[in-house]
């Protein structure tokens, strides 16, 4: 009995460090402002809210980060707001946008979207916006906490059972609870459309019968976007269309009408270009040129820090020669204290970032033997082991319409113990015919 009291005792101590952890974090985001990490959404920007009140933070030069309204933006996402309560849909509100010639969220941030092509509005990036619980100002860190709960609280060697809970939020507003709520209910009832078979298919959709191989793994080279399947004449194909271009858009000017690739073309090839070269016959050449294609692709940041830092110091330089030139000290001095504090926050990022890693031949080699066969299961029935395989080997495919030719792209990923618990990709590229 003794034992089983310790027990208990020292396995809710992680929970109780747990529970102190997440209360400080919230705290700080409902009681501070603070912004916890992540990209700010469309409407808000991440401004510099002073030093790190964490003094040993502050010494190393971070800085507190907070959300502030970014009016240009906020006044589109009011825009949106009150023309879908109007009763405008979200394509046809974003072929405003992109008429009246209103930058979309990647072209105006970016630097924090990488990731996306600048090529306008697009109805899904309006409804992605309609549905963000964040404009109504409430900031949410965590939006499921784990619960566990006793099986039986007379029993405590019984165990426990884990539930997750949705977080409450705490509270930026940039539009009201009651205008959301509003643009909530019209949008349930628009899906539902007054029919409970409707409403009941919109919950839960039915599967399609065809089955996709290469869903989400085939782009156009003209615009870079995911291919779409559609079934054509019992063929499967994989089709990117012109129209739902955005306007403007510069890939209009070469795009065709459709551009389409027929499934049953690509599969022999690509299955056997992986089994040649996931052959066991061939590892030691695959290991030997996954190896080899690392080079300078691992990039940790640092880059990007140099470049800060070498803009903060060469706006102190002009700065100062603005000063010796006979300006007042006390115009610029704002402006001077905050190219100091950029400075130095680029000074601590690159102290404190991670040493960029290279994957061995070992560990290429453990990651293979993870696998499943690769030579066998590209020319499995089961549509799930090849789809599970091509997700394994992180196959992406650039269809070239004009050269009628498909470049393909295995990346398989191997999780290496570094700095910060970063994964790093190998890739190797083959171009196939149609």
């Amino acid at each position: 009995m003794l034992m089983s009291a310790l027990g208990g005792m020292s396995e809710s101590e992680p929970q109780h460090v747990q529970a102190r952890v997440r209360s400080a974090m919230d705290a700080q985001v409902i009681n501070e402002g603070r912004h916890q990490g992540g990209r700010a959404p469309y409407g808000y920007r991440v401004v510099d809210g002073g030093p790190h009140p964490n003094p040993r933070k502050a010494a190393e030069g971070f800085r507190l980060r907070v959300l502030e309204i970014d009016e240009p933006a906020a006044d589109v996402v009011r825009r949106m707001f009150a023309e879908y309560l109007a009763g405008v849909g979200d394509r046809v509100i974003a072929r405003g946008l992109n008429q009246d010639g209103i930058p979309c969220p990647s072209k105006a941030r970016p630097e924090q979207n990488r990731h996306r092509p600048e090529d306008g509005w697009q109805g899904s990036t309006v409804r992605a916006i309609l549905e963000n619980p964040r404009y109504t100002g409430y900031a949410v860190f965590g939006r499921w906490t784990k619960h566990e709960r006793l099986l039986n609280p007379d029993d405590v060697s019984a165990g426990y059972v884990v539930r997750f809970r949705r977080s409450d939020p705490g509270t930026v507003e940039l539009v009201s609870v009651e205008t959301f709520a509003q643009a909530q209910l019209l949008r349930r009832s628009r899906g539902a459309g007054g029919m409970r078979g409707i409403a009941k298919l919109e919950r839960d959709r039915p599967t399609s019968k065809n089955v996709y191989l290469l869903k989400g793994l085939i782009r156009c080279e003209i615009c870079g976007r995911k291919m779409q399947g559609a079934p054509i004449r019992k063929a499967v194909y994989y089709r990117c269309i012109a129209r739902t271009l955005a306007p403007g858009s510069p890939a209009l000017a070469s795009h065709p009408k459709t551009v389409n690739l027929r499934e049953d073309v690509v599969m022999p090839a690509l299955n056997g270009w992986l089994c040649q070269v996931f052959d066991p016959a061939n590892r030691d050449d695959t290991v030997a040129a996954l190896v080899a294609s690392q080079g300078g692709t691992h990039s940790t940041g640092r880059e990007a820090a140099e470049k800060r830092l070498a803009d903060a110091e060469s706006r102190l330089r002009r700065h100062q020669a603005a000063i010796e030139a006979g300006v007042d000290p006390a115009a610029v001095v704002e402006a001077i204290n905050t190219a100091q504090a950029e400075r130095e926050a680029a000074r601590a990022e690159l102290q404190h970032l991670p040493k960029a890693t290279v994957i061995e031949a070992a560990e290429v080699y453990a990651r293979l033997d993870s696998m499943d066969d690769v030579a066998r299961a590209p020319n499995s029935r089961t549509p799930e082991r090849i789809t599970g395989v091509y997700q394994d080997l992180g196959v992406q495919l650039r269809y070239d319409n004009k050269k009628e030719t498909v470049v393909v792209t295995a990346s398989p990923r191997v999780s290496n113990v570094c700095v910060r618990g970063a994964s790093c990709s190998l890739t190797t590229t083959l171009e196939l015919g149609q």
